[in-house]
């Protein structure tokens, strides 16, 4: 009843439990690496691409922590609740029948679509994939969630090449993409005109992207001779200077039209029209298909089908291109068979960005591990094609590999010490530091004690013991004065002993764990059980008094 005189407009729905929730009730989730799974050959200044094995519930909690405030742009491809059973919920698929059908994906939804916006930078955006079964619920959540006026657009794009083979219903072809900004002014990339992407094909599969060819003739430009692959020279006034045109003929920039024998074009990639700061129209109909995400797919694997309906690469690329800088973090947290990182890394080897991809999806059927990872280690080594093609590796990238932990969420002194001590990999993904030293000046560190990690001119220290402090400030002391270290300290509360490092403090920035995560956690956390019972009492002890007291039985 006191929902139907607060809410004025917008979904109500009948909130259906999750097996999820009721673990994190009882525990905190951590993130543990499994380090024989690292590809770290991409260099000390290659992006850190993070996999999270896991529930997603319990891994957007974790990143509260780890990446509040901090993501960039967020791609999603949740299940679309179709009579398919595509969407699980506590371990069962929702039948098409299933009379709570919306209820419970709507509940499942707007848990993690409301801590993905604590994940949102300021500038950030949130792209979700979807189509009609539960685009209108969609749209209204989110209207809730991210707020109607950060509602940006809900693009078609099509999912099929060619409609199925139906002899009397309409074939569905397309689906939609919403798009909402975190808040603020920004706006996809200063929009200043419109691109017609029907202009912009991609023949021969160029790894930039899709592209259109431009005249390389220029009246008034420079006069010389092009030999063409047919071998006819043509002589002509060009827009480009000679060196110029042959370092485009040598990245792969010129196209000979009418068979080899007609005057040269150049490719001129929508990315780059992108950069400069144009987007495109709502109608996506010209980006790649899932039939052409299917198609890679099948290639990566060596011809193995191993996922029905990824996304293809052209679809993320286009929508980073749109939304991202070249520093950007990107989460997709339903990554499927992981197309979002194999997007990323290749519009990072396109414009030589360094954007970071986080993906996250559970295990079922060994997906994560034997697809989401096994995809993208090809794609960072290299693999072959069915037809023996060999396919050069993204090498510049890393990419870690993290299983949800879990710790009891009760606050003793011993799941205090628990917490704090499986605190490290977090901190590493909250820092991008990974690479450990193991003495720290003229102190060789037990890793039970402190732990010292070091890279690209970034420091942290990690104490787990404070009878350590006295003397890590005397080797901090030696220092140059321009030292700067962050400095995780194991406290029982959120004091992160100042006072001890007064005689350095320029040289520090202190953090008390593990307060720092409970304080995080505890703003996405459901409340534990004891908890909502003193609510509920607390509720029906302020309800109104009976209008008639009852009288007593005689």
């Amino acid at each position: 009843m006191e929902l139907l005189h607060t809410k004025k407009y917008g979904l109500v729905w009948e909130d259906k439990p999750e097996d999820v929730e009721e673990r994190l009730r009882k525990s905190l989730p951590v993130l543990i690496e499994d380090k024989e799974l690292a590809l770290a050959k991409g260099g000390e200044n290659a992006p850190n691409h993070i996999l999270i094995e896991g529930d997603n519930l319990e891994a957007l909690t974790a990143l509260t922590y780890t990446h509040e405030g901090k993501i960039d742009v967020i791609y999603i491809d949740p299940p679309y609740n179709t009579k398919n059973k595509d969407f699980v919920y506590n371990d069962k698929f929702v039948d098409y029948e299933d009379e709570y059908r919306h209820s419970k994906w709507l509940s499942f939804m707007s848990k993690r679509l409301r801590i993905a916006k604590r994940l949102l930078s300021d500038k950030g955006f949130i792209f979700i994939s979807i189509d009609d079964n539960e685009q209108a619920n969609l749209k209204l959540l989110c209207d809730d969630v991210f707020g109607e006026k950060n509602f940006i657009a809900s693009p078609v794009r099509k999912r099929r090449e060619s409609q199925a083979n139906l002899s009397k219903n309409l074939s569905t072809i397309h689906e939609y993409v919403l798009i909402y900004k975190h808040c603020g002014e920004h706006i996809l990339n200063k929009i200043k005109a419109n691109i017609n992407i029907k202009e912009y094909k991609n023949p021969d599969n160029d790894p930039r992207g899709v592209y259109k060819t431009m005249p390389c003739t220029n009246k008034g430009g420079t006069k010389y001779s092009v030999i063409t692959p047919k071998g006819k020279i043509i002589t002509d006034e060009w827009r480009f200077k000679k060196e110029t045109y042959e370092a485009l003929e040598k990245d792969n920039r010129i196209v000979f039209p009418c068979g080899g024998i007609g005057k040269p074009r150049y490719k001129l990639f929508l990315y780059e029209k992108e950069s400069a700061g144009v987007i495109s129209n709502s109608w996506w109909d010209e980006l790649e298909s899932n039939q052409k995400g299917a198609s890679l797919l099948k290639e990566v694997f060596n011809g193995d089908e191993v996922f029905d309906n990824p996304k293809p690469v052209g679809l993320i690329s286009f929508i980073e291109s749109l939304s991202s800088s070249t520093e950007s973090t990107i989460l997709d947290f339903f990554a499927g068979s992981g197309t979002t990182l194999h997007a990323t890394m290749q519009l990072n080897a396109v414009d030589g960005g360094k954007r970071q991809c986080i993906l996250v999806t559970n295990n079922e059927n060994n997906i994560c591990r034997d697809v989401t990872y096994e995809r993208n280690k090809r794609v960072i080594n290299g693999y072959t094609t069915p037809k023996g093609v060999e396919v050069e590796g993204l090498k510049g990238n890393n990419l870690r590999y993290y299983r949800t932990e879990f710790v009891d969420r009760d606050s003793s002194m011993t799941n205090k010490r628990k917490l704090m001590a499986a605190a490290t990999e977090l901190l590493n993904i909250k820092q991008d530091i990974y690479k450990e030293v193991h003495t720290f000046g003229s102190l060789k560190l037990r890793s039970h004690i402190a732990r010292y990690f070091a890279e690209r001119g970034k420091q942290m220290l990690i104490i787990y013991k404070v009878e350590a402090i006295e003397y890590l400030v005397k080797e901090i002391a030696q220092m140059p004065a321009d030292t700067h270290i962050l400095i995780y300290v194991f406290s029982i509360n959120n004091y992160a002993m100042d006072a001890d490092f007064e005689d350095v403090a320029d040289k520090v920035t202190l953090c008390a764990l593990p307060a720092a995560i409970y304080n995080a956690y505890l703003k996405v956390l459901p409340k534990k059980k004891a908890e909502v019972a003193v609510e509920e009492s607390e509720e029906k002890s302020n309800e109104e008094p009976l209008l008639f007291p009852e009288e007593d039985e005689q």
